[in-house]
């Protein structure tokens, strides 16, 4: 069976539209802030795998990250950038739009 794919799907943001990247942004877009820890508890998910996304969504300029320490214990906090509030409107838009397209026909 050959793939059918057009612009419109061929331009969805590969970046945020991997599932827990997409979850990522999206718990952010909502609260000002979430630890490491609150985003690897939403997303029930592992250290690992929420680091490696989350780092490629830091590497984009979709979110920022921010490493201290509470007394001896590190804390990781991360936010979404306007950048990547952007980026998510225009995924959203899109989506809505494809959604939009499919049922139309």
């Amino acid at each position: 069976m050959q793939r059918v794919t057009s612009p419109a799907v061929d331009a969805v943001d590969r970046l945020i539209h991997e599932r827990i990247r997409l979850g990522i942004v999206s718990a952010l877009a909502v609260n000002q802030q979430l630890s490491f820890s609150d985003l690897k508890k939403l997303l029930n998910t592992t250290d690992g795998n929420l680091s490696v996304h989350a780092r490629k969504l830091e590497l984009a300029g979709y979110i920022a990250c921010k490493k201290y320490f509470d007394g001896r214990t590190p804390k990781t906090d991360y936010r979404l950038t306007p950048a990547g509030r952007q980026a998510l409107e225009r995924y959203l838009n899109h989506m809505e739009a494809l959604i939009r397209a499919m049922r139309e026909r």
